[in-house]
């Protein structure tokens, strides 16, 4: 591997708040206390040991500053990136030049989504192209998708595959909001439609919860409770706002290329060092899009190479082992920091055992996707570079 001072940081805590469909009786704040505790607890540190905080929310108007207050107010950096590998990475840079030693970021989402009749409502903001067009996040996603089909030949069964995968996964832990409903690739194809190509088991959920990823400098991390995971690489790719500029494959469509050519060259490694893939997974598609883009296989090869078992634990590039945002949870903004939850969880070995990666020392984790115009990746691992 190759070294930047992003290998200087390490992530020492990665805790998961309850996620269930509804959290009656919790708010944002009580979430976001439960997750600072556990993931402090998990590490062995105390809210004095943090001098650096992200905690925000999608709708309660929390800030970072408020964030710090919650921690007892002494003088820390605080970041300002959206929760997820932009604010991991934030965090890193922010440790890695000497801002702050040790830096918490943390989210929660209650009782937001309370019309089940209708889209989530941060699905459907008020813009030209949603509210005379009907245009929300399915639909976006979806013509994606079908362009993709009638250039390449993807067939339904291959995007079904992926969402079996993913809600096999989330069958099979514990904490998922879906845990115990198995979803075989014929349960996917005979659900109902809800975006030509997506059927609803093709489709995220939605849910409640929180969670919190703490990171500090490595040489510290080696004297607390868990072994240290160390930032290899990551990076953003930005191609506009979402539901603004309608998603044309020709411009939008292998959006991430940019950030995994970034990534992986930070890491000086490449996809086949690659051992587990928490990849976004907001529509069944989209998981296709992403190894293309990110060169795991050639372009429009997509459809063909997660067949086969290959994306199933125990297959070469293991999705979303939690169950992802279709099974295990798909709380507000938390959802992409629970992907490098997720990373961190698999490489700790905190999975039952039928979805732990045996020997994983790798992961890549992704947020976004070409429906929302942006796609950001990260990798993570055992070892420092």
């Amino acid at each position: 591997m190759t070294r930047n001072p992003l290998h200087e940081v390490a992530i020492v805590g990665a805790y998961n708040t309850r996620q269930a469909r509804t959290l009656d009786g919790e708010t944002d704040l009580s979430i976001i206390h439960d997750a600072v505790q556990g993931v402090l607890g998990m590490a062995g540190l105390s809210q004095g040991d943090v001098d650096g905080v992200n905690i925000h929310t999608m709708r309660g108007g929390l800030s970072a500053r408020n964030g710090v207050h919650i921690l007892g107010g002494h003088p820390c950096w605080t970041g300002n990136a959206e929760m997820g590998i932009a604010a991991v990475m934030e965090a890193a840079a922010a440790i890695a030049t000497g801002q702050c030693h040790t830096a918490i970021i943390a989210s929660g989402q209650a009782g937001m989504y309370t019309d089940r009749s209708a889209t989530s409502p941060w699905t459907r903001p008020s813009n030209e192209f949603v509210e005379c067009w009907g245009l929300y996040t399915a639909a976006e996603f979806a013509l994606i998708a079908k362009r993709h089909m009638a250039l390449y030949g993807t067939r339904p069964e291959s995007l079904a595959e992926v969402a079996s995968a993913i809600r096999m996964n989330g069958a099979r832990n514990p904490e998922a909001v879906y845990f115990g409903r198995e979803v075989t690739p014929q349960d996917v194809l005979d659900s109902r439609m809800i975006a030509d190509p997506f059927h609803l088991l093709d489709c995220a959920m939605n849910s409640e919860g929180g969670g919190a990823v703490l990171m500090t400098r490595a040489e510290r991390a080696k004297d607390l409770a868990l072994d240290p995971l160390y930032v290899l690489g990551g990076a953003l790719d930005r191609q506009g706002m979402a539901y603004v500029t309608p998603p044309v494959w020709d411009k939008y469509g292998y959006v991430g290329r940019r950030a995994a050519e970034l990534t992986f060259g930070q890491a000086g490694l490449g996809p086949a060092d690659v051992d587990v893939c928490e990849f976004y997974d907001p529509f069944s598609f989209e998981l296709i899009r992403q190894f293309e883009a990110f060169g795991f296989c050639g372009e429009g090869e997509g459809g063909d190479f997660v067949m086969d078992g290959t994306v199933r634990v125990g297959g070469r590039y293991p999705l979303c082992t939690n169950g992802g945002i279709m099974s295990f949870s798909h709380c507000g903004v938390v959802q992409m920091l629970q992907k490098v939850i997720s990373a961190a969880q698999q490489l700790w070995g905190l999975y039952p055992e039928e979805l732990t990666v045996p020997d994983a020392n790798v992961v890549m984790i992704s947020n976004g996707g070409a429906g929302a115009l942006f796609n950001d990746t990260m990798l993570v691992g055992r070892e420092a570079a």
